[in-house]
């Protein structure tokens, strides 16, 4: 225990800060605004005429989420997110099931979304080739329509990934603020002409009335949905490596918020005002260049472009999740909710390297697992809608729980329709708003436990082996399992506040720290005189 727990504060490397407002939303970006290119057809097969529905639901909570995101983010500006957030308002425990249900998305984030650049590059061999990736599926023993090539691609992609990432935040980010500009413009010129020029809405409105899909499929479909919305942790959890982050997250994360939702929700209802939605079903490799395909005059040139960033804007996501799984596991080593081994910064680049490697390659045994099944895409995107509602849930608990019990850390931002409520003799804003998003993911999570067959497995399982580790690591260590190990919860506010050079913030926490301890004393005082 001695040895593995005695990291010594002067001798740590830390990461270095030099994200910027832009780099901020971008790598917000570079995971949420993907998802659509991903969700769009699998929530297509699902939801049917019901999609636009599907989406609005689920952005409605994401919008939640993410406000409860920039709340925290900007008041805790450190790497780890939400299972810092969690272990710092629940306890060591809870934060380590909600590391492992992010976690887990993060991986899957890298094998996802690797696999989906892939498809949409796939959208080429014809006209490159003369072959269609169709050509390559076979059968291996008991595994059915395996695709061999198509998983070989998304392995090489993740291998490019590790070397990025490892090279250093600053190369990897300046990745997603390039390309992420061109996905923005090309995304809303778009949506611009495709309702100009080629929407129909009687075409939905048909759809509407004669597709609409069974409840089953409904919440099976509104479930996937919300794997549009998943990324908004990787502003938080880059948050340690931002400048001045109190200012820049709030910014950031609000405007990814409602620029992801518009998008989503627009490409949703223009897809049913195009196409049938079994077109987008039957091509959930490239739902939007099939889209952009339906566009009159400019299909031609449409189609292929948008394949053409479909691919990059994917992969810069996949390369968002390296960067969240690596940051994550840096995260709970440093509070030994896993071994510090984890937590080593490379000497040279100063990124977490270890981390990189480990998860990544886990990243790529997922993605071989999920190529042996028919639909490799549903089966990632099961295990994406577990891994997100069970970690945002725990996010919405522990923010309502730090609104209680840590009342004294400067809060930049705070969600709106707060109650004020009298506790332990101090006036507490208990968020409502907090409230209504737990309830609104709880209720996702459940349908991703009744509807997805593997998701409602797999994750569990998932979550089970890593708390088989979690309990050896911590036993071994002569740790707690379920209770927390003392911190000085306080110092560390002050030391996080000074690192990002938020002086006026760091000032106001004293004075509130000051101004407890000031009637703490009046208290006592008054109990000794009685």
């Amino acid at each position: 225990m001695a040895q593995e727990q005695a990291t010594a504060a002067e001798g740590r490397l830390e990461l270095r800060r030099d994200v910027s407002v832009w780099g901020s939303f971008m790598w917000g970006f570079a995971d949420v605004g993907a998802d659509t290119f991903v969700a769009l057809g699998l929530v297509m097969a699902a939801a049917q005429g019901a999609t636009g529905l599907a989406f609005a639901l689920a952005g409605l909570v994401y919008i939640m989420i993410g406000l409860a995101y920039t709340e925290l983010a900007s008041a805790y500006p450190v790497a780890g997110g939400g299972p810092y957030f969690a272990l710092r308002g629940l306890g060591d425990f809870w934060g380590f099931v909600a590391g492992s249900a992010l976690l887990l998305d993060y991986t899957i984030d890298i094998a996802l979304f690797a696999a989906a650049s892939a498809g949409y590059f796939n959208f080429f061999l014809p006209f490159l080739f003369g072959i269609n990736i169709d050509q390559f599926v076979l059968d291996l023993g008991p595994f059915r329509q395996v695709n061999p090539l198509w998983c070989l691609e998304t392995l090489l992609l993740i291998g490019i990934l590790i070397w990025l990432n490892i090279r250093g935040i600053r190369e990897s980010s300046l990745v997603n603020e390039v390309l992420g500009a061109v996905v923005i413009a090309t995304e809303s010129s778009l949506v611009i002409l495709g309702f100009l020029f080629a929407w129909k809405p009687e075409l939905l409105a048909q759809q509407w009335t004669t597709q609409f899909p069974s409840l089953h499929n409904f919440m099976y479909g509104s479930s996937l949905a919300i794997i549009s919305f998943v990324g908004l942790e990787s502003i938080s959890q880059a948050a340690q490596e931002t400048k001045r982050p109190a200012t820049i997250i709030p910014r950031t994360s609000i405007t990814l918020i409602f620029t992801v939702f518009i998008f989503a929700t627009a490409f949703s209802i223009l897809g049913l005002g195009l196409l049938p939605w079994q077109t987008f079903a039957e091509h959930v490799d490239n739902p939007m260049a099939k889209l952009a395909e339906a566009i009159p005059y400019l299909g031609a040139i449409a189609g292929p472009f948008t394949a053409a960033l479909g691919a990059i804007v994917l992969f810069i996501s996949a390369n968002t999740g390296v960067m969240g799984a690596s940051r994550l596991t840096y995260s709970m080593a440093h509070y030994q909710v896993i071994s510090p081994w984890f937590s080593a910064v490379h000497p040279r680049y100063r990124t977490p390297a270890r981390t990189i490697m480990v998860f990544s390659v886990v990243g790529a045994i997922e993605t071989v697992l999920s190529f042996l099944t028919p639909k490799a895409l549903d089966t990632l995107g099961n295990m994406y809608a577990f891994g997100a509602t069970l970690g945002y849930t725990m996010v919405f608990i522990a923010l309502i729980k730090l609104r209680f019990s840590d009342p004294y850390s400067p809060r930049p931002y705070k969600m709106p329709l707060n109650v004020r409520l009298k506790y332990k003799g101090r006036m507490v804003e208990f968020p409502l708003l907090g409230l209504l998003g737990m309830l609104g993911v709880s209720t996702i999570l459940f349908e991703v436990i009744l509807t997805h067959e593997i998701g409602r497995i797999a994750g569990p399982a998932w979550v089970l082996l890593c708390f088989i580790y979690y309990a050896w690591y911590r036993r071994k260590q002569g740790l707690p399992i379920f209770r927390s190990v003392e911190r000085s919860w306080e110092k560390e506010q002050m030391d996080v506040l000074l690192s990002a050079e938020e002086f006026d913030l760091l000032e106001q926490y004293k004075v509130a720290l000051a101004e407890r301890d000031k009637q703490r004393k009046r208290d006592v005082h008054a109990n000794t005189s009685a």
